[in-house]
């Protein structure tokens, strides 16, 4: 490996958020803030043996931070029944949060990357406190999609029984969703958190179902930062490249960049939803152009 790793956290008085730092050794690039989907932490971008695209992006040269969302991860407190956070809550404060604490340190404009659900909280982040564009040097974003549109068997039992009936129903007797011990998640969700996504996944309204804010009515008035949009060829159901697509529409994403990752691209292999950002391949791919990229960037 060419950096460090360490952990800091940011206190936000209620909770901690877990911050992986991915130091370096050499030359720095501009700061990059990694954000996780639903039902994972973190460690979807590093290891601590140096695999991922954190810890690739820090071995060329940026400074790199995977944060962990409230009660996820290395996060304090843990998920539990008597630790909740909603979707309203990361969007309006601990997003928020993150970018100004970095932008603070470094002064300078920050790379955002996300992946799957992270991209969703995050635009909705920005359309609602635009201000923050500011800090914000580009955005990146792998399998991200709001709603699920493809019809498949697939579909039907992991999104419209599992995660819309079965994930409430944990919610309600355990008071949070214990995916890992379910095991259909590499990190446990509060239930305020699952039911707020609930919805949205089946709303056709960009719409907070908090205070009813519209994200696609303040998003169309917004000129983002160069964005770029990845999906994969084998990403079936979490991130589709259609609905891929549909979120960048309804999010005024008009001028981004869009890649699909797979074989007939000229890919390695054919991607799915998780392989894009840990499969050994995607270093000699996406990773290293997403890099020259960034660099371009600053």
């Amino acid at each position: 490996m060419k950096h460090q790793q360490s952990s800091e956290y940011l206190d936000l008085q209620q909770y901690q958020l877990h911050l992986r730092k991915l130091t370096p050794l050499h030359v720095s690039q501009a700061p990059v803030l990694m954000l996780h989907g639903a039902i994972e932490n973190g460690r979807i971008f590093y290891s601590q043996n140096g695999k991922g695209l954190g810890c690739y992006l820090a071995d060329q040269g940026f400074t790199v931070y995977c944060a962990d969302f409230a009660g996820r991860g290395l996060s304090k407190p843990s998920v539990g029944p008597d630790f909740n956070h909603s979707q309203h809550q990361l969007i309006c404060q601990d997003i928020p949060a993150l970018i100004q604490h970095l932008y603070q340190r470094y002064q300078q404009k920050i790379h955002l990357i996300c992946h799957s659900w992270g991209g969703v909280v995050l635009a909705a982040s920005l359309a609602r406190f635009p201000d923050l564009l500011d800090k914000v040097q580009n955005n990146v974003f792998f399998g991200t999609k709001r709603r699920i549109s493809v019809k498949s068997a697939a579909k039907t039992l992991q999104i419209d029984l599992l995660w819309n009936k079965v994930s409430p129903w944990l919610c309600k007797r355990y008071g949070y969703l214990p995916a890992k011990s379910w095991r259909f998640g590499a990190d446990n969700e509060p239930a305020q958190f699952l039911l707020d996504t609930v919805h949205w996944i089946n709303s056709p309204h960009f719409v907070d179902p908090t205070d009813q804010f519209d994200y696609a009515k303040a998003a169309a008035q917004l000129q983002w930062p160069p964005s770029w949009f990845f999906a994969a060829v084998n990403d079936k159901i979490l991130g589709h490249p259609d609905d891929v697509r549909l979120f960048m529409a309804e999010s005024n994403f008009s001028d981004a960049r869009f890649s699909l990752l797979g074989k007939v691209q000229g890919d390695a292999l054919d991607y799915d939803h998780i392989s894009m950002l840990t499969h050994p391949q995607a270093v000699q791919g996406h990773f290293q152009t997403l890099s020259d990229w960034l660099k371009q960037q600053n």
